[in-house]
C-alpha cells in the first residue's frame, strides 16, 4: 500500500510540474505571423475556430469581433483579451482557451546540408536545428555560427551548439578557414 501511494504522490507532483511548464510556456510564449492557433470558446461551437494562421499583419479573423490583433501577445494575454471583447454585448460569462498548434518557421542557412525554413518545436537547439537540416557540410565552421532574432531585428549574435532556438530566428553557420 506505501509503494501504491509513493508512486501516486510521484505521478501527482510530475502532472503538477508539467501544468506549471505549460502555464509558464503559456505566459512567455509571443504569437507572431504564420503561428497556427486553436480557439475554443467553450459552449459555443460557432465562435470557436479549430485552426486559424496568423496573418502576416499579426491578425486573425474571429466571428463577431471581425480582424483581431495578436502579435506579440502571449497565448494567457489573447484569451483575456477575447474574453473581455465577448463580455462587451455578446456572451455573459465566456470561457475561451487559446493554443499555439504550430509555431512559425525558424531559418537556418550557410554551411548545412539543406538551408531553409524549418518548423519551429519546444527545445530546439542550434544543434538540432542543424541536424534538421541535414548536418553540417564539409566547409562548416562549429565556432562561427550566428544567430538573429525575430525579437532583435539586425541585430547578429554569435551563437554556441547548445543556444536555444525560437520561431523566426536566423541561423548562419559560416565556413571554416581549413
Amino acid at each position: 500500500m506505501f509503494r501504491f501511494i509513493s508512486v501516486f504522490l510521484l505521478s501527482l507532483s510530475l502532472l503538477s510540474i508539467t501544468a506549471v511548464s505549460v502555464a509558464a510556456e503559456k505566459q512567455r510564449y509571443r504569437i507572431g505571423p504564420g503561428d497556427l492557433l486553436s480557439i475554443n470558446v467553450f459552449g459555443e461551437d460557432d465562435l470557436s475556430l479549430k485552426e486559424i494562421r496568423v496573418g502576416t499583419n499579426g491578425t486573425i479573423s474571429f466571428p463577431l469581433l471581425g480582424e483581431v490583433s495578436v502579435r506579440n501577445m502571449s497565448a494567457q494575454t489573447l484569451e483575456s483579451n477575447l474574453i473581455r471583447m465577448l463580455k462587451d454585448g455578446y456572451l455573459k460569462k465566456p470561457v475561451v482557451t487559446v493554443s499555439v498548434i504550430e509555431y512559425r518557421l525558424f531559418y537556418i542557412n550557410g554551411e548545412v546540408k539543406k538551408p531553409g525554413g524549418y518548423n519551429f518545436v519546444d527545445g530546439l537547439t542550434i544543434q538540432k536545428a542543424v541536424a534538421l537540416a541535414g548536418g553540417f557540410t564539409e566547409r562548416a565552421s562549429k565556432d562561427k555560427i550566428t544567430i538573429e532574432r525575430e525579437t532583435e531585428p539586425g541585430k547578429v549574435k554569435k551563437a554556441g551548439l547548445n543556444n536555444a532556438v525560437n520561431p523566426g530566428d536566423v541561423i548562419t553557420v559560416d565556413e571554416s578557414f581549413f
